[in-house]
């Protein structure tokens, strides 16, 4: 069986949504041929722990760990956090105008470039490359981003050893919603690109997870490249589903349910007041709604949902582990999918789409109606995606989203083809690809 080392900086027991597609896409490669080896630190700085993920890393599986240094002590320093506190996700992109915000976003931007991981790129290409010269073999490397210093270890093992690279996008580099408020200076600008141009012109393949990435990378500066750019969506893994039960402790209520983060700039304000108007006038309603938030909700969301009468129908758990995310998702009867009320969320379709995919239940979207998640929506019969300021669509979609979805074959077919197995299949023919 060939072998490719996968760089990547979330692992379990690390939680979030970032973790999930190498996790399930490692769990699936050898069905076809390629035997993962996990190269990840032994002590991320991340923003919350999930040890329930461990179920899905098979005892055959090689990961190999390396400390990582960081600079986010510092932040947690001057924050007031204490040292094992978890920070809160988007630190640097935090919307809170305040002082120590505002400077952390401006020395993460300029100093740490590509990101503040950059400290762990030489030991760690050090340590790599003596494995391979002691006798490790691989066959492939990749390398999974953001955090976009993995490429750049995996730029160097590529080049030294010639060994066959796929650098993987799970997010766009100088394209993400908060680059442009990260106050980067001109040469800090210029560093980013010329590093993000690097890793898309030296690996032997490229994968972006939807149809816009695709675009915004074989455009422009980056259209000699085109044909190395490849689609490999985020999926759904259905023994996720299968093996959970649903959520106990919603017996008669009419579950609107989010599950992960949602920042104030997602905060869905529209549908508060739309929610909260219906239920003075219609008194079933206001005893049956059961909103539920879990993982981190920004305080604004709380705000909106308690000015507009609903803090009796509104239940915010934290972070969960993922099984009871997945639990719920099961219970909802409407799912909520606000994108970040940004122009780059064209581009965006997040994991958790494809998680409310295999719940089978309907999912009510904010964000353009023309990006990806749009026409994924479409093309599964799964939802309906509403502009965040039209309260009329948001009426009117909450009101048919209230009856149980109903797919067409054809739909159901689409949906099918976003499995964790499935990407891993597509990742595997890449990997053959590339190492003919």
């Amino acid at each position: 069986m060939k072998r490719v080392l996968v760089i990547t900086y979330y692992w379990p027991p690390s939680g979030g949504s970032g973790v999930q597609r190498w996790l399930k896409t490692s769990k699936y490669l050898p069905q076809s041929g390629w035997e993962p080896v996990i190269y990840t630190p032994e002590n991320p700085d991340v923003n919350s722990v999930d040890e329930s993920l461990l179920k899905d890393v098979s005892a055959d599986l090689k990961v190999i760990k390396r400390k990582i240094r960081e600079p986010y002590a510092a932040y947690k320093f001057l924050t007031g956090k204490k040292k094992g506190e978890h920070l809160q996700a988007n630190i640097v992109s935090s919307e809170k105008k305040g002082f120590v915000q505002k400077l952390s976003a401006h020395i993460r931007a300029n100093w740490f470039i590509p990101d503040p991981r950059c400290w762990w790129i030489g030991p760690s290409v050090k340590y790599l490359s003596k494995l391979i010269e002691g006798g490790e073999r691989f066959d492939a490397v990749i390398s999974t981003g953001p955090p976009h210093s993995m490429h750049l270890i995996a730029r160097e093992i590529h080049k030294v050893f010639n060994i066959p690279w796929i650098a993987d996008f799970r997010d766009p580099w100088t394209r993400i919603f908060y680059f442009k408020h990260l106050g980067l200076s001109a040469k800090s600008l210029r560093k980013h690109k010329e590093l993000e141009r690097s890793v898309i012109a030296e690996a032997d393949r490229v994968t972006v997870v939807s149809s816009q990435m695709k675009t915004e990378f074989s455009q422009g500066e980056f259209e000699t490249f085109r044909d190395k750019v490849e689609i490999i969506p985020n999926g759904y893994d259905p023994e996720d589903f299968d093996s959970v039960e649903k959520a106990p402790d919603a017996e008669g209520k009419f579950v609107v349910a989010h599950t992960g983060l949602m920042p104030e700039s997602a905060n869905p304000d529209k549908l508060w007041k739309v929610l909260g108007d219906m239920a003075k006038s219609d008194k079933d309603l206001k005893e049956k709604l059961m909103v539920v938030t879990m993982g981190q909700t920004d305080g604004s969301v709380k705000k909106d949902i308690a000015e507009n009468g609903l803090s009796d129908n509104f239940k915010d758990l934290g972070y969960v582990p993922h099984a009871q995310s997945v639990a719920w998702q099961k219970r909802a009867d409407i799912l909520l999918l606000p994108l970040r009320k940004e122009e780059e969320s064209k581009a965006i379709l997040t994991g958790k789409f494809f998680e409310y995919l295999a719940s089978g239940n309907n999912i009510l979207a904010f964000g353009p109606t023309d990006g990806d998640l749009a026409h994924s929506l479409k093309e599964t019969g799964s939802g309906i995606i509403c502009e965040f300021d039209d309260e009329n669509s948001i009426k009117e979609a909450f009101v048919k989203l209230q009856k149980p979805n109903s797919p067409t074959q054809e739909q159901i077919e689409n949906k099918q083809k976003y499995s964790r197995k499935a990407g891993a299949e597509s990742f595997a023919k890449l990997l053959d690809q590339i190492t003919k």
